[in-house]
């Protein structure tokens, strides 16, 4: 285990990766995605999923209507959410399998773009109002050529928004060692899930006013519950509570 988180900071530490690398790395995504039947990536409205929605939102501070990037969109588990708030969405993800089952979910016919994050420039004929992201940056790698290829399809002003895991929180270490589906390799940027990585990269790429926040602690099995959800906003509001949050969102905005 130590042997392979050694390996995945190594992995992070490069800020752009070579064409035939990151080739490699998309097509080991894919199979991690396609292959198996991932329940916590499917479009599910509970309490969790709306607020990783919200949380995001009240971040990224879009104006309804806007018309937003949703990278590594997969099955639309933020997606549909998005749509039923009034966004004009346009889906991103590796895979064609994942979208075309987005497109068959969704409500009204929703704009599809299958690419790696760095190619979108090719893919689009537009600029964005802004972008978002649910839980995807830690399965990239590279980041300083992922926010620069989603600068160059915004708009001068865009705000952008990821919700992410905390890297520091043990939970998802245990998450990833019960379940056989999961693993470290797949998951690779877990560990770079910190300020002091992403914000650089953002700010590196052209993006200003880059921030954090951190919330909530609780897996959907409690979050799904009303006095687990009182439970969480109690220990929010407490200074004392030594336990890592779970959530965090990143935020900028492309320079005017």
């Amino acid at each position: 285990m130590s042997d392979l988180l050694d390996r995945m900071s190594a992995l992070q530490s490069r800020p752009s990766w070579p064409a035939q690398a990151r080739e490699t790395r998309n097509r080991l995504q894919r199979e991690y995605f396609d292959t198996v039947e991932r329940s916590r990536g499917r479009p599910v409205d509970t309490p969790y999923v709306r607020r990783h929605v919200d949380e995001t939102l009240a971040d990224g501070r879009f104006a309804r209507g806007a018309a937003l990037l949703e990278i590594g969109a997969g099955l639309g588990k933020g997606t549909l959410p998005l749509l039923a708030r009034g966004f004009d969405v346009t889906a991103n993800d590796l895979s064609p399998v994942l979208l075309g089952r987005l497109q068959a979910a969704a409500p009204r016919p929703i704009r599809t773009i299958v690419c790696d994050v760095v190619d979108l420039a090719k893919h689009v004929d537009r600029r964005f109002d802004g972008a978002v992201g649910f839980f995807v940056l830690h399965h990239l790698v590279g980041f300083d050529d992922i926010f620069r290829a989603l600068a160059g399809v915004l708009k001068p002003g865009a705000r952008v928004a990821f919700c992410e895991p905390v890297a520091w929180n043990p939970l998802y270490y245990l998450q990833i060692a019960l379940t056989p589906s999961m693993s470290l390799a797949g998951e690779i940027s877990l560990t770079a899930m910190r300020p002091d990585v992403i914000l650089p990269a953002m700010e590196r790429a052209g993006f200003d006013e880059v921030a954090s926040r951190r919330f909530g602690y609780f897996p959907p099995v409690v979050t799904n519950i009303r006095s687990g959800q009182r439970l969480e906003r109690w220990l929010e509001r407490q200074a004392w509570c030594p336990f890592p949050h779970a959530f965090q969102v990143f935020s900028g905005r492309t320079r005017s």
